[in-house]
């Protein structure tokens, strides 16, 4: 089996219910066993594995996932995959005991490290745009009022002029028709 390099193993971290995760495939690829086998010891220790450090997709986000990394939905799985987050990978390499999986297990953990990295940096970077933006939109308003300050000057009001000439003012009322009975 291969071993991968720290940035094919971030590709292989996807984001799932909000935890960064990887695929039960992509694991026992790292940890260099068949994915029956890493599934089969996930069965066998369930106690070891809480619902935060691993769990089943539903249909729906495997689909989802399945879209993300561009997989034929032809053949495959019959079953929704296990992921399992960053104490689930070191979990899985204490269970595995092997010394691939000991070495794996390091590597994975690096992978889970980087990407928190680059979230927290990513994270501080957002921050900063936001904040630019809020300022910039300060400065727009603030760029519009004096636009409309300098167009009322240049703009003189427009002043209403009486009309000139005589003008009857009739009430409509004032006429009546009377019938005759």
């Amino acid at each position: 089996m291969r071993s991968p390099a720290l940035p094919e193993l971030k590709n292989d971290i996807h984001l799932v219910r909000a935890e960064r995760v990887m695929l039960d495939s992509a694991l026992a690829e790292i940890y260099g066993v068949s994915t029956k086998r890493l599934n089969e010891q996930l069965r066998r220790n369930k106690a070891r594995f809480p619902r935060d450090f691993a769990f089943q997709l539903t249909s729906g986000e495997f689909e989802n996932l399945r879209s993300q990394i561009a997989t034929s939905s032809y053949g495959g799985r019959r079953y929704s995959p296990w992921v399992f987050t960053e104490h689930g990978a070191i979990m899985l390499a204490a269970v595995l005991n092997s010394d691939i999986a000991v070495e794996a297990s390091v590597r994975v953990v690096r992978a889970f490290v980087q990407m928190r990295e680059l979230v927290s940096a990513n994270s501080t970077l957002a921050r900063k745009l936001a904040e630019l933006e809020a300022k910039s939109d300060r400065h727009d308003k603030a760029i519009a009022h004096l636009f409309q300050a300098i167009r009322s000057l240049i703009e003189p009001a427009a002043v209403e002029k009486p009309e000139i000439g005589f003008h009857v003012k009739e009430n409509a009322s004032g006429y009546r028709v009377r019938r005759k009975v």
